[in-house]
C-alpha cells in the first residue's frame, strides 16, 4: 500500500519537477496515517523523516515496520538503500533544537536550485540546511533585489541571502545567532563565488536587539522567518513570534526605506497576524502565491508582503 501510494505521488511530482527544472522537492508527507513519514529528495538522496508518535507497536514490531519501509522507498524512488538519510525527529515549540548536532558525521552535499549551489545535510542536523517550501518566495525576492539594500533576520544558513546576491543586490546583511549556521551561510556565498566583503555581511545577533541599532531607513527589503518560539541562553529574552511580531514588525518598518517591502514568514498553525496594529502601508496574504507544487495543501505556514508607503 505504502510503496504503489508512493510510486503514484513521485511519478506525479518528478514530471513536475522536471518541467521546472527542480532537483530538491517533497515526494510524501504522512499521507497515510500509517505511515507518518516525510520523504524529500536532494537529487540522488532521499531524506526520509519520522515525527515520533504513538504507534502502538512493541520495539521488536516497530523495528520490523520500520525495516520494511527503507525497500519500498528505495523501490519506488528508483534509488539504492543507501543513498536513504533518516532521522527521527520530535515537534519542538522552537528552533532552540536547531542549534544541536543530532550526529557527527559532518555530510555536506552541493545541490542546486534556481541556478545557485546550496550545501545541505541530511544526517547531522534536525533540519537540512535548505527549507524546500520557500522556493518560490525566494525567487520573488531575488526578482525584486536589484541594486536594493537587504536584511535577512534569522537567516538560518542564508539561502534567501544567496537568492538576494545573484539578483545583484547593493547589500546583503544576514544576522542570525548561530555562529554555526551562520559560518553555513558564508559557505554558501563562498560556493557560489559571491565573496565582496563590502557587499555581504553576515552578524550574530539577537534580532530582537539588533534591530534596535539600525538607523531608520537603511534597508530597502527585509526577509524575517522567525522560529515559533525560542528560549536562546544567547538571547536577552525569549522569542514568542505570537505576542512579538508586531513589536518586530514595526521595528523593520522603521528600518526600511519609504516604498520597501518586508517578507515575513511563520510556521506557527494558530498564528492570527494583528493587522490593526502593525504600521505598514499594505498587508497581503501570499501563503497561496508562495506553496510550491510539491506543498500544495500540505503547507503548515504562513507567508505575508508588507509594504510602507512611499
Amino acid at each position: 500500500m505504502f510503496r504503489n501510494r508512493l510510486v503514484k505521488v513521485y511519478r506525479h511530482l518528478q514530471k513536475q519537477a522536471k518541467r521546472q527544472g527542480i532537483s530538491c522537492y517533497r515526494i510524501y508527507d504522512r499521507d497515510l496515517p500509517e505511515f507518518p513519514l516525510t520523504i524529500e529528495l536532494y537529487e540522488d538522496k532521499i531524506y526520509l523523516a519520522e515525527y515520533k508518535s504513538k504507534h502502538n507497536l512493541t520495539e521488536e514490531a516497530y523495528d520490523q515496520w520500520l525495516k520494511e519501509c527503507f525497500p519500498a522507498i528505495s523501490e519506488a524512488l528508483g534509488l539504492p538503500e543507501e543513498n536513504i538519510y533518516y532521522k527521527t525527529r520530535q515537534r519542538k515549540s522552537g528552533r532552540l533544537g536547531q542549534y544541536q548536532k543530532v550526529d557527527d558525521a559532518e555530510e555536506f552535499f552541493t545541490v542546486q536550485e534556481g541556478g545557485l549551489k546550496f550545501l545541505v545535510n541530511l544526517s547531522d542536523y534536525l533540519d537540512t540546511g535548505l527549507f524546500l517550501d520557500h522556493r518560490l518566495t525566494r525567487q520573488m525576492v531575488r526578482e525584486q533585489c536589484e541594486g536594493k539594500r537587504i536584511l535577512n533576520l534569522f537567516c538560518y544558513t542564508g539561502s534567501f541571502s544567496v537568492y538576494a546576491a545573484s539578483g545583484n543586490a547593493s547589500k546583503v546583511v544576514s544576522v542570525d545567532l548561530s555562529n554555526t549556521y551562520l559560518k553555513w551561510a558564508e559557505d554558501n556565498f563562498r560556493i557560489n563565488e559571491f565573496s565582496d566583503t563590502s557587499k555581504y555581511s553576515f552578524v550574530k545577533a539577537d534580532v530582537k536587539q539588533y534591530l534596535d541599532t539600525l538607523a531608520p531607513e537603511s534597508f530597502d527589503l527585509v526577509i524575517m522567518d522567525p522560529p515559533t518560539f525560542s528560549n536562546s541562553k544567547m538571547m536577552k529574552d525569549f522569542l514568542d513570534i505570537q505576542r512579538d511580531h508586531v513589536e518586530l514588525l514595526n521595528q523593520v518598518l522603521r528600518a526600511v526605506a519609504p516604498g520597501g517591502k518586508i517578507y515575513f514568514s511563520t510556521n506557527s498553525r494558530k498564528f492570527v497576524l494583528d493587522e490593526e496594529n502593525i504600521k505598514a502601508s499594505s498587508i497581503k496574504d501570499i501563503t497561496k502565491a508562495t506553496t510550491p507544487f510539491d506543498f500544495q495543501g500540505k503547507l503548515l505556514r504562513w507567508c505575508f508582503l508588507l509594504e510602507k508607503s512611499i
